[in-house]
């Protein structure tokens, strides 16, 4: 009977326990959120273009594209374009097919047959001289590269520029719980949690059409500015003031 009796004590306390911590009151939070914005020049222009070659045979089709590339890639060395800023992005083999002639429902289906190769290539070029980036796409498809995938604008010390926008944000933050425990009549005791986050806000470029239509001339080519942005967000322990 003694023992029945203890086991039952046991097994009462983590009910107890746990009914006490039931009963805790959550601690009261205020949670807020603000983003910096800093705007900078860009130092850095990415373009990318391709060159797609079609054969009757893929080693005729290679052999196209492979000699296109060659005079693509002279190029950008006459224009003095280190090697280590010109990078391979996308090569790609595609079968050409022949189209299927129209047949009876009930015929049974005819083989595919391959009739030719597309070769495609593209490659990114990184340009350091801003000046010079309407001349590099136009000597480019000069050369002989007949698509455009596009251009974007960066920054080489992208992580300061973003430190400098998590700085405003957290001021922003801090200058926005102590207006709102004030005008809420609390105090802030303790910050609890701390979140951040960011990204590059990059102006849309129309450069590609722009580039594909330009008849003579060099393409006209406006950086203009990146807008760099971080959120963060801060939650306080608050309390009755």
């Amino acid at each position: 009977m003694r023992m029945i009796w203890l086991l039952v004590l046991l097994l009462a306390f983590p009910v107890v326990a746990l009914a006490h911590d039931e009963m805790r009151p959550e601690t009261p939070t205020l949670t807020v959120s603000e983003t910096g914005t800093m705007t900078h020049a860009p130092d850095t222009a990415f373009v990318t273009f391709g060159l797609e070659a079609s054969g009757k045979a893929l080693a005729e089709a290679q052999k196209r594209n492979s000699a296109v590339m060659s005079k693509v890639m002279d190029r950008l060395r006459e224009l003095q374009i280190d090697k280590e800023l010109i990078q391979t992005s996308s090569f790609t083999v595609s079968p050409h097919y022949r189209p299927l002639p129209t047949r009876p429902t009930d015929a049974p289906p005819a083989a595919p047959e391959i009739i030719g190769y597309v070769v495609s290539n593209m490659v990114t070029v990184e340009i350091r001289a801003l000046d010079r980036v309407g001349t590099v796409i136009e000597e480019v498809l000069k050369a002989g590269a007949n698509s455009f995938h596009g251009l974007h604008w960066g920054l080489r010390d992208e992580q300061s520029v973003r430190l400098s926008a998590l700085k405003q944000a957290a001021a922003k933050a801090r200058e926005k719980a102590a207006a709102l425990s004030e005008a809420l009549h609390v105090k802030l005791v303790r910050v609890l949690s701390v979140t951040e986050g960011g990204h590059v806000v990059r102006p849309a470029s129309r450069v590609a059409r722009m580039a594909m239509e330009a008849s003579a001339g060099e393409v006209p080519i406006s950086p203009g500015e990146l807008k760099i942005e971080a959120t963060v967000t801060l939650v306080y322990e608050i309390a009755p003031n």
